[in-house]
């Protein structure tokens, strides 16, 4: 008995710590999200955010049958919020900007279905079923898997554009938002991963057949753009010169004869003399010969035997990341550039769009933001960066002047307010923050060297800014949450998860297959994108064993993302309209 009593003491007295440490509180509980966000089961787990949830409610439940409420202070919890949703901004700018060009219309549109969709089915099963105020949120959050909307949920109440019951509490109606995000949480991952993966399966339709052709037709090599193979279609060889036809020969001629080639160096007499134009080629010298795999073993013996010469060889290669800027190469397929002079000096060997790796092929065409991983020719990789946009190089340095003035603007806009509802609703600071960041990526992808936020940067805004957010709101949330909880009040919000999870993908394929016509395997990634996940999309290009589902999914991904986090705002609103 005096072991018990002294436990328990024990375990007040350590929460009566953590109630006079708050910041103690809250990195406990992020480190606890963090390492429960690492397990999973067979594939599947709770992810750092979720945990976050389950964590924060967990601490703050546990201590209150103690007698111990922890709470902490609503302006570290919107600062990092705030923190968050700017991050966003800078990171789906340039892909939300590019939706609304060409093919990028269809999965913008796709992304609209999804996401108005979900706010449908939460905002009608909330009002049917009379779910107590703050389900909405919590459940179009979780369903969606789009935790950021938790903190527009948030806003909403906090703002005083949610009309409260009476009864209900700020604190009460926050207990309510975790409480349904954690019981939707599970199936809204679960769900449109099944569904992405499976979906052409149970609709009778081969994705890996689709998935072929859209790879010939494209001419996009199956290949993981991340690994390390030995298929490098750019090369140098060195040959010794004693084919008659290529003697006395310029450089220049050379090169007109077989434009698939590029003479990069040439060594006479152990000496090298360079690769001008005018230079006639002599018997016996080493020619240092650039060009496709393919083209340097098609004519074996146009120059003469292979030599292996390290001093020929050494010549500098570069690896740079090419931010594609100039308005003349935007919209143009990749093929248009076959005929540069430099195309046999370089290879490129992935793109990537809104931080989405892209399949390559001839017929990709080139957007703006996107990024060209190349490697070559030092002189030609220079010419390239002048060609398509600006060489990013790896930098630690973020531009702070831009990112505060951004931020600024941010709350500025926010500020606005128009009558909606019965009431005066606007994006509010969270929301205006976002459009800042598209604004400030827009103006970066124009002007050089303006508004540089490294990826490392954005990414501690993003992932922190929102893993603190989450843990505050479960701890807050947790005093009051046993309080609400019955268990059919669960069964009532899972239901509504489960059809807001399920219906708008499954309304997402037909219109893309049946309507728009989209290829299979592409709309499989498309349907990853409409809602805002890039887990699912994996599992379709792993299930069919091609990265062609990566094609449909940044711009849908982009658009989902705004317009899902916005609509935890208005799935309170409407909610609760009375």
């Amino acid at each position: 008995m005096n072991v018990a009593k002294k436990g328990n003491q024990q375990v007040q007295a350590f929460f009566t710590f953590l109630h006079a440490n708050p910041y103690m509180l809250l990195f406990l509980v992020v480190s606890l999200a963090v390492l429960i966000g690492r397990f999973t089961i067979k594939g599947y787990g709770l992810g750092t955010v979720g945990g976050a949830i389950v964590v924060g409610c967990g601490v703050a439940i546990t201590a209150s049958l103690y007698g111990i409420t922890l709470k902490l202070d609503t302006f570290t919890m919107n600062l990092f919020y705030y923190l968050f949703m700017y991050g966003v901004g800078l990171r789906v700018g340039p892909s939300f900007l590019n939706s609304l060009k060409d093919d990028g219309l269809k999965f913008t549109l796709l992304a609209l279905i999804c996401s108005l969709l979900s706010l449908a089915v939460v905002v009608l099963g909330a009002r049917i079923l009379n779910l107590p105020t703050g389900a909405a949120g919590g459940i179009l959050a979780g369903a969606t898997t789009m935790s950021s909307a938790i903190g527009s949920a948030e806003q909403a109440v906090a703002s005083g554009a949610v009309n409260l019951a009476p009864g209900d509490t700020v604190e009460g109606v926050s207990a309510m938002i975790a409480l349904s995000y954690g019981i939707t949480y599970i199936w809204g991952t679960v769900g449109i991963v099944l569904m992405c993966k499976y979906m052409p399966r149970w609709w009778g339709v081969d994705a890996k057949a689709a998935a072929c052709r859209y790879e010939a037709q494209h001419g996009m090599h199956n290949i993981e753009d991340d690994g390390l193979t030995a298929n490098k279609t750019f090369g140098l060889r060195a040959y010794r010169l004693e084919n008659p036809a290529t003697i006395g020969l310029s450089i220049s001629e050379f090169i007109a004869r077989y434009p698939e080639y590029r003479i990069v160096d040439v060594r006479r007499r152990d000496e090298s003399i360079g690769a001008d134009p005018a230079i006639q080629l002599q018997a016996g010298d080493v020619i240092t010969l650039g060009g496709t795999r393919t083209g340097l073993t098609t004519n074996i013996g146009l120059i003469g035997p292979e030599v292996d010469d390290a001093r020929t060889l050494a010549v500098p290669l570069d690896h740079a990341e090419i931010l594609v800027t100039e308005k003349a190469v935007i919209g143009k397929k990749l093929k248009e550039f076959r005929g540069l002079d430099l195309a046999g000096q370089l290879q490129l060997t992935r793109i990537q769009r809104g931080g989405v790796p892209l399949p390559v092929g001839p017929e990709t065409r080139l957007q703006r933001r996107d990024v060209l991983f190349v490697t070559g020719l030092s002189s030609a990789v220079q010419r390239a960066g002048e060609l398509f946009g600006v060489i990013a190089r790896p930098s630690n340095m973020t531009d702070l002047l831009t990112l505060f003035v951004g931020m600024t603007l941010g709350l500025l806009i926010g500020l606005a307010q128009f009558p909606a509802f019965g009431a005066s609703v606007g994006l509010g600071s969270a929301g205006g923050l976002m459009v800042s960041g598209i604004i400030v990526s827009s103006l970066s992808s124009r002007l050089r060297f303006f508004g540089n936020t490294p990826n490392a940067a954005r990414n501690i805004l993003e992932d922190m800014g929102l893993l603190v957010f989450v843990a505050i709101v479960g701890i807050n949330a947790g005093a009051t949450l046993l309080a609400q909880l019955t268990g059919a009040l669960a069964a009532q919000i899972f239901l509504v998860g489960f059809v807001a999870c399920m219906l708008p993908p499954f309304a997402v394929w037909v219109v893309g297959y049946h309507l728009m016509k989209i290829n299979p395997a592409v709309l499989m990634g498309g349907m990853a994108g409409a809602r805002s996940h890039s887990g699912p999309c994996l599992e379709a290009a792993t299930e069919i064993g091609s990265n062609v589902p990566w094609v449909g999914f940044p711009v849908a991904f982009a658009v989902s993302g705004i317009l899902l986090t916005v609509f935890g705002y208005f799935a309170m609103i409407l909610a609760n309209l009375h």
